[in-house]
């Protein structure tokens, strides 16, 4: 999906809401653990319940992996399932050197047909570019999380800035706004106002609104651009909210929620 498109469709559906489907077999209903996949009836049904209301779905990959060949055949039929024309995350945070990066986007991006996938740019410049070699596909680097750890170093100083701001400025001369994101965590609304000024023109993937805390007021007042820019994920909040033979309704309830105050800001 292209930049036009994905903007297009954030207007359309007045939302800017990307859905996080990591689930856990631990944690869906039980009636669905007789199904011969569970993950994916459950996975389908939450889909079936909110397409109308999101604009992208992000899979984290390690609730897949830890399954073996059953979790990545659940994974693979979640992603062929989602209509193509809702933008797709692999949420999978890999970078390696180049020869590996090159085959990390090749499984994510031909193999199973994914939009986007994250990636780590600790290792550098050869460790990214090979994402941004797809047409139509994008990158999107770990800028600042949303997690504790983030003050290990992400926010030390090197030098007169940041390191995650010396991460953002350099890594957005590898690509473009239409093809390169920045994973920026809501709890660090702070900062995004400042991020916004370094790279005016990316899209933002947002996690940590909703079960982390985060504030979609806040994130969408200091992060949004001309375009919105902006993809702010809700996973727990939207596919636990409920856990019985309902669970769906309760997850578009949540769902509907987050739009609709989207809407609102839009």
């Amino acid at each position: 999906m292209n930049r036009q498109e994905l903007v297009h469709l954030i207007r359309e559906r007045k939302s800017y809401l990307c859905i996080g489907l990591d689930t856990d077999i631990h944690k869906i209903p039980k009636h669905l653990l007789s199904h011969p996949d569970p993950i994916f009836a459950f996975n389908k049904a939450i889909i079936d319940a909110t397409k109308d209301l999101c604009v992208a779905y992000k899979i984290n990959t390690a609730f897949y992996e830890c399954q073996g060949i059953r979790g990545w055949e659940s994974l693979q039929r979640t992603v062929e399932y989602i209509p193509k024309d809702i933008f797709t995350i692999a949420d999978a945070k890999r970078g390696d050197i180049g020869n590996t990066s090159t085959y990390y986007a090749k499984t994510f991006f031909e193999t199973y047909g994914f939009d986007s996938v994250t990636v780590a740019p600790y290792m550098g410049r050869d460790s990214v570019e090979p994402f941004l070699g797809f047409s139509e596909k994008w990158a999107i680097v770990l800028g600042l999380t949303s997690n504790a750890g983030a003050q290990d170093f992400q926010l030390q100083k090197t030098g007169d800035e940041y390191l995650y701001e010396k991460v953002l400025k350099t890594t957005a001369a590898w690509g473009t706004p239409e093809n390169m994101m920045f994973v920026v965590g809501a709890t660090q609304a702070d900062s995004v106002a400042a991020i916004r000024q370094l790279v005016p023109d990316h899209f933002f993937l947002v996690p940590g609104v909703g079960a982390q805390g985060g504030s979609l007021q806040a994130i969408t007042e200091k992060g949004m651009n001309k375009d919105v820019g902006l993809l702010v994920n809700a996973s727990r909040a939207v596919i636990y909210a409920g856990n019985d033979e309902n669970f769906a309704e309760d997850a578009r309830n949540a769902a509907l929620q987050y739009q609709q105050e989207m809407a609102g800001y839009l």
